[in-house]
């Protein structure tokens, strides 16, 4: 089922508010789809406009920058360590932008959108202290 992005039908107040017109397609939100860690595999998808996307379903690598040497490297992901848009993602391995990934090279903040650039990017950054 999609989600409706048009205007609600109520007030803030909760009072009804009528239908200016019908709802139109353009309102609908794109299907969530999250990037999550397997086999790799990237979607198109067509965005307003006509513009294309490109969505990662699942990735097995990445592409990540050390900032003491300046150089950019692919390595193997391990698994999800944390995700601040939601601590249930860290349980089913859903990568998101500002995600903890444990990989091959130490962690990883990935700083892409996998939703939406087709690339998964990220910075390495030093151990927790506490950890």
């Amino acid at each position: 089922m999609g989600i409706w992005q048009g205007r609600s039908r109520r007030s803030p107040s909760g009072g009804r508010l009528r239908p200016v017109r019908g709802k139109r397609r353009f309102e609908i939100a794109p299907e969530v789809q999250h990037a999550t860690i397997g086999p790799g595999h990237v979607k198109p998808y067509r965005g307003r406009g006509g513009n294309v996307k490109m969505r990662i379903l699942t990735t097995s690598s990445v592409n990540v920058f050390d900032p003491a040497t300046g150089k950019m490297q692919t390595t193997k992901i391990i698994t999800v360590r944390e995700n601040p848009a939601n601590p249930n993602y860290v349980q089913r391995n859903i990568i998101t932008r500002g995600a903890l990934l444990e990989t091959e090279l130490g962690l990883v903040e990935v700083r892409s959108r996998p939703g939406q650039d087709g690339v998964l990017n990220a910075v390495r950054v030093a151990k927790p202290s506490g950890t």
